[in-house]
Formats: structure tokens, C-alpha cells, sequence
């Protein structure tokens, strides 16, 4: 009995030990670890959404030219340069968790000369650059540049000086005027064949767009202006608070991943893969019918296998709570029941995500506004906006076109076109309210 059960106790200890790598059998995976996995996919996406260019810098750097100006002729460049000044001017941010100690503390002597476009191409070699990235030669000279998601969603909390501080990830950068940056690029020929128009006609659609708008849809409708005159660039959108929210963008193109491949390989040219028959429509959207960027394929791939990470990390970003004194809290308390009563705004602003679970999209005669932008997109239609941190992205307006200027005044359209017979307080409380979230 003894000697069985030693035998016994032998094949037990035999059957947990490891296998030796001469056995042919594969270690056990590591077991799944949501917690664990889910970090990685954050850090991961992070990483991309601040600094991945998809290989954009054929188009910005190669095709354009933008380094060119960016360096300025004493650099090898063109024209006077972009100095540190000039581009947080045009509301580019630099990233002051990027910088050295050392050059923080010649910043703050004096020591570093912000009019010096070399100054930029070091922010450049530092990425401190939010969005921008320089591609450098061994020698030092800057030789490209692309663009990243961060350019137009990320911008900073001014902790150092005006545009220089901490970044502020999913934030729309209200202060970026894409269109002056891209009119600088000393060959804009690859967007003007596109678009079969002169020069002077593409800066002057470029120069309307302004500070924190920018136009999605241009490179494949043509659409450069509205009937009425006005830019037809919309404003950048945040990019936080979009767990669980269906659909992307002021017009519901598609969900966060659909909008994400396409703005990386449609808008900022990145080498991916993009397909979306919708888009091949003579009619509506006739320069990508053309140049088939409704069914885009690049090999290598440099975008496809960075969307699960890019998402989770955006779905990650939630939507920045309201500072303290930033609203009248008793009048917001009586928002909130004119808000999920009296003025209806629950009904299509379902709480706790203040957007339509499911399919939140409207034609334009149900919210009381022209349908110019709703045709621009495939299914002519408005989302319902989701309305958490909209005090964060006060700046330039509320709507997609920034038409009301505050936000009582989108109440006040409210108020009118569904005939809600809020009084003048109640149109201030349900403001606080909304300041609130």
C-alpha cells in the first residue's frame, strides 16, 4: 500500500511541473484579466491618439511641403518660419510635461527666444508639439512633419502660459485655425487638383474657416461655402464622453471606430484601409466617387491594426466635470426638473448619457434649422448631441456651425420652435443646468 501510494504521489508531482522546452508542449496562455488588459489598451491607444501619424507625413511633409514653411528659409525652408509665437497664434499647443527641466526654467528666464522658427523645430524634436510630429535627418534637419488625432482633439490647461501646460486628451482645440496652417504649405497642388480649383480659391475656402472649425467633408463634396455665404467647416467636436453613445459626429456618419478610419485615412491621408460604399455617389458626394476614397487600400496598413486600441482609449475619456462656481447650483436644481419635465429635453436627451440610446438621429425640420450639413452626410440627418462637458466646448459656439452663441440661446430656439412656454427664468435655470453636466 505504501509503495502505491508513493507512486501516486510521484505522478501527481510529475503532472505539475512545467514542461521542459525540449517537451514540444506550449506553456498555458496567461489566463484573461480585463483589468489588466483593459490598462494596456488605454496606454496603448493614448499613445496612439498623441503621437501616430498612420504615415500621414507623405501627404503633409512630402506632398505639402508644411515643413518647409514651418522651418523657414534660414532652416532650409521657405518664407519667415513658424516661430513659437506665431504657432500658438495660430493655437497650436505645446505639451509642458514634454519639455526638460532645464529648458522650463530658460523659458521662464527669458533665456529661450520664442520668435525663432529653430526654437519650434527643438519643440518638434522634444514632441512637444501637441498633434505635430517632425520626422529630423541625421544631421538635425527637420524634414517632414505629420499630424495626429491630437492636433484637433487634444488641447492644454494653459498651467504654464497661455497654450503651454498639461495636456487635455478628447478637448476640442477651439483655438486651431487647421485652414490658416494648411493655406502655409508651400505646395497645396495635390489638394487643389483634387478639388479642380485655383489656388486663390482654395485659400480663400481654407481662410473662412477660422479658429477651432475645420470641414470633413470638402475633400469629397466640393462644398467649400453654404448658399448663404458663410464657411461650411464645422466646429471641431470633443472627443470625450462617447461611452455609449452610437453614433459619431454632428451628422451620425457612423460609430466612433467608422469615424476614426475615416478621418485617418480620408482626412489626414494616413496609409490604412477605408471602405464605405455610401460615399460612392456621383451625386452627392462626386470627388470621392472620383478618387474612389470610399474604398481606400494601402499596403502596408499602417491604421487598421491601431483602431481597437485608438477606441477603447476614447471610450475611456470621459467628459470633464464643471469647476466649482462655474454655474449657479439652486438654479441648476431647477433646471433639472424643468429638463426631464416641463421643456422635454429628456425625451432625446436620455439621461445618464444625454443622447438617444439606439439610432439618435433627426431630420433638420425637427429640430428647427436648415438641413445644409445634414445632406452633406449619407443618411441626411442631425445626431442627437450628447450634452456632458458642454461648458468645455463653449468656445466658438453651440451647434455644429457654433450658431448660438450660449447656451440660453439654444434653449431660447428650443423654447420657440417647440413652443415649450419657458419663462425668461426658466430659460436661465435650464442653462445652468446645462452647465452643469
Amino acid at each position: 500500500m505504501r509503495s502505491l501510494l508513493t507512486l501516486v504521489l510521484g505522478l501527481v508531482l510529475l503532472s505539475c511541473q512545467s514542461p521542459s522546452p525540449d517537451s514540444g508542449t506550449a506553456p498555458a496562455a496567461a489566463p484573461p484579466d480585463a483589468e489588466r488588459d483593459g490598462l494596456r489598451m488605454i496606454r496603448e491607444g493614448r499613445q496612439i491618439f498623441r503621437h501616430d501619424t498612420f504615415g500621414d507625413e507623405s501627404f503633409w511633409g512630402d506632398a505639402l511641403q508644411l515643413h518647409r514653411a514651418l522651418a523657414g528659409a534660414k532652416l532650409g525652408g521657405v518664407g519667415p518660419g513658424v516661430s513659437p509665437k506665431t504657432a500658438l497664434g495660430v493655437g497650436l499647443k505645446v505639451d509642458m510635461e514634454a519639455l526638460p527641466a532645464a529648458l522650463v526654467e530658460q523659458v521662464k528666464a527669458n533665456k529661450v527666444n520664442l520668435d525663432d522658427p529653430a526654437t519650434t523645430a527643438e519643440l518638434l524634436k522634444l514632441n512637444a508639439v501637441v498633434g505635430v510630429k517632425g520626422f529630423f535627418s541625421a544631421s538635425g534637419a527637420l524634414q517632414s512633419v505629420g499630424i495626429t488625432c491630437a492636433l484637433c482633439h487634444s488641447t492644454v490647461d494653459n498651467a504654464f502660459a497661455p497654450g503651454i501646460g498639461r495636456r487635455l486628451d478628447g478637448w476640442p482645440n477651439r483655438d486651431l485655425d487647421v485652414g490658416k496652417i494648411i493655406s502655409l504649405a508651400p505646395n497645396l497642388k495635390p489638394v487643389t487638383d483634387r478639388l479642380g480649383i485655383s489656388e486663390a480659391d482654395l485659400k480663400k475656402v481654407l481662410l473662412a474657416w477660422g479658429p477651432g472649425r475645420y470641414d470633413a467633408e470638402v475633400m469629397h463634396d466640393g462644398k467649400g461655402m453654404r448658399p448663404d455665404g458663410k464657411t461650411a467647416a464645422t466646429l471641431l467636436p470633443p472627443a470625450y464622453g462617447m461611452a455609449g453613445v452610437g453614433s459619431h459626429t454632428y451628422t451620425g456618419w457612423g460609430s466612433v471606430t467608422h469615424w476614426n478610419a475615416y478621418v485617418a485615412v480620408t482626412q489626414m491621408r494616413g496609409k490604412g484601409t477605408f471602405f464605405d460604399p455610401r460615399l460612392n455617389d456621383p451625386a452627392k458626394f462626386p470627388i470621392a466617387a472620383k478618387t474612389r476614397d470610399w474604398n481606400i487600400r494601402n499596403n502596408p496598413d499602417l491604421v487598421t491594426s491601431k483602431l481597437p486600441a485608438l477606441h477603447f482609449y476614447q471610450l475611456s475619456l470621459v467628459a470633464p466635470t464643471p469647476p466649482e462656481g462655474s454655474f449657479d447650483r439652486a438654479a441648476a436644481g431647477r433646471g433639472q426638473g424643468l429638463f426631464n419635465g416641463k421643456a422635454t429635453c429628456a425625451t432625446c436627451h436620455v439621461p445618464p448619457i444625454f443622447t438617444e440610446p439606439g439610432w439618435p438621429m433627426h431630420r433638420a425640420e425637427e429640430i428647427g434649422i436648415d438641413n445644409f450639413q445634414a445632406l452633406r452626410s449619407p443618411d441626411e440627418r442631425y445626431r442627437t448631441t450628447p450634452l456632458k462637458g458642454a461648458w468645455a466646448r463653449a468656445k466658438g459656439g453651440y451647434y455644429h456651425d457654433g450658431r448660438f452663441a450660449t447656451l440660453p440661446d439654444v434653449v431660447r430656439h428650443y423654447n420657440n420652435h417647440f413652443r415649450l412656454g419657458l419663462t425668461g427664468q426658466e430659460i436661465n435655470d435650464l442653462a445652468e443646468y446645462l452647465k452643469s453636466l
